[in-house]
């Protein structure tokens, strides 16, 4: 009880925090932000934003590789240029992008190896909701996939947000993540994507994610998500207890009202776009 008690006032306190500090990012994440505020100028020019893009390398690589993947590149003639990467995908993709860094990069590099395999399993996680929400949203809820590309990137935000906080509470990352599922992601998770300005409409998708209820059929943009997470081969390293139930009632809905075979079938045609998309977003 004592523990509980612990971790639950230490996400109240990184919940304040995060609300009323500056968050610190690293260059490349600082950059992405930069690039984001820029790219809500509507008179932003693409030729300002290829060259925001090209003053992180990371962030270029990552651009150029979304624009060859099969989701985007449907002619197959690689592309090499970050100004034709721009022009293919659009700034609303590159949004996603410029989010997907701060994202990654939101936790830094550890020394503790278990702190480390967390982050990098959790962003693992990420990329894989958020290609397979890209895909949902396409052939089943009939949402954009740009949105749900968007919501599937940040989803998990508050938890790197909490491994980044992690050396500053010895024994935050250890044991179970009970705690953090019951309440913590919810404060911390809201606080972080209040403080990065995450658009009202996406914060709505989250707050429905958060709640965990699923509609059948999954029609919403919230839906999208929640179906995407469920369906991730990579579960979230946070969430362990609830991903390895694979017999749960959220599931077995999901094969009953949609159609195990349907869904399947749009899976495997997805299969190589969702493939493609998930390594392209691998930062």
């Amino acid at each position: 009880m004592t523990q509980h008690m612990d971790k639950t006032a230490i996400f109240d306190t990184l919940a304040m925090q995060a609300t009323q500090r500056d968050l610190v990012f690293s260059t490349g994440a600082q950059v992405a932000l930069k690039l984001r505020r820029a790219l809500d100028d509507p008179d932003c020019h693409i030729n300002t934003a290829s060259r925001l893009i090209q003053a992180e390398p990371l962030l270029s690589a990552r651009v150029v590789a979304i624009a060859n993947s099969a989701v985007y590149n449907r002619s197959g003639r690689e592309i090499a240029d970050v100004h034709v990467a721009v022009s293919l995908l659009g700034f609303q993709t590159i949004r996603s992008l410029a989010m997907a860094l701060v994202t990654r990069q939101m936790a830094g590099k550890s020394k503790n190896p278990l702190q480390q395999e967390l982050v990098n399993k959790l962003w693992e996680h990420s990329a894989h909701v958020a290609s397979l929400a890209h895909a949902i949203a396409r052939h089943v809820t009939h949402q954009d996939p740009e949105a749900a590309l968007f919501a599937g990137i940040i989803h998990e935000i508050g938890g790197f947000y909490l491994l980044s906080r992690a050396e500053d509470y010895p024994g935050l990352v250890e044991g179970d993540f009970d705690e953090w599922v019951e309440g913590g992601e919810i404060k911390v998770g809201r606080a972080v994507i209040g403080k990065l300005q995450v658009p009202a409409s996406v914060t709505a998708v989250m707050e429905t994610f958060w709640d965990g209820f699923l509609s059948i059929p999954p029609t919403t943009l919230a839906d999208t998500l929640l179906l995407a997470e469920e369906l991730s081969p990579v579960p979230s390293p946070l969430h362990k207890v609830d991903s390895k139930n694979t017999d749960s009632s959220m599931k077995a809905n999901i094969e009953m009202e949609i159609g195990e075979e349907t869904l399947t079938r749009i899976l495997a045609e997805s299969a190589e776009e969702i493939g493609s998309l998930t390594k392209a977003l691998q930062f």
